[in-house]
């Protein structure tokens, strides 16, 4: 089953998409902001919606600028410049009937099945959501999913659910709604400033690798 995640590839981004070994050859060119980045200059309105709203709720980021990430290995190396804040994955699921959506975050490096997630939400077997769905409730395209979208989920249709391994780091990674950039910020400052302020709520799940 293939599905949209933080690194997955989306040419919108960009017009040419770097090898693992481009990408690492590149990484010199990273820029880290504490903050927004300097200048607007290049960024578009998803990018510098993400920072303004998170400017007007006073939370505290930093910003790594860098070539488009579309793979975990390419993830991985923004990863070491920002190595206590972990970048999650984010998986964009929807039921059957595509009448209920989730954004799930859970750590990069954890693999799980469906039927765990839907056994704890009490709902039928999930999948994942399609790109047009994605793009009119979160307002962001494969490749970049992330929490920060919520903001763009003006009728809060989309329910944030946490993976409980991924509260024992201080501080995550994700995309401003853009995989040209990785924002570090505090996970508790994301489920009791960000997301209220967006109109949504969390649920924290305990999931399962494997049958046991």
């Amino acid at each position: 089953m293939s599905g949209w995640s933080d690194c997955w590839n989306n040419s919108e981004f960009v017009r040419h998409r770097l090898t693992n070994s481009e990408w690492i050859k590149n990484k010199e060119v990273m820029e880290k902001y504490i903050g927004r980045p300097t200048s607007n200059e290049g960024r578009g309105e998803k990018e510098i919606n993400t920072y303004d709203f998170l400017d007007k709720l006073g939370i505290a980021y930093e910003a790594i600028c860098h070539e488009a990430a579309y793979t975990m290995e390419q993830c991985q190396e923004v990863q070491k410049v920002i190595p206590d804040a972990p970048i999650c994955k984010n998986l964009f699921l929807c039921n059957r009937q595509q009448t209920q959506f989730y954004l799930l975050m859970l750590p990069g490096d954890k693999h799980f099945k469906t039927k765990f997630l839907s056994s704890e939400l009490g709902c039928a077997r999930l999948s994942f959501a399609d790109e047009q769905h994605m793009v009119d409730l979160l307002g962001i395209h494969p490749g970049a999913v992330s929490p920060m979208g919520l903001m763009n989920d003006k009728e809060n249709k989309v329910l944030l659910v946490v993976d409980k391994d991924l509260l024992v780091s201080e501080y995550f990674g994700c995309h401003p709604c853009i995989n040209t950039a990785t924002l570090k910020l505090k996970l508790q400052d994301l489920l009791e400033k960000f997301v209220p302020a967006t109109g949504h709520e969390y649920r924290v799940v305990t999931l399962k690798t494997e049958d046991k």
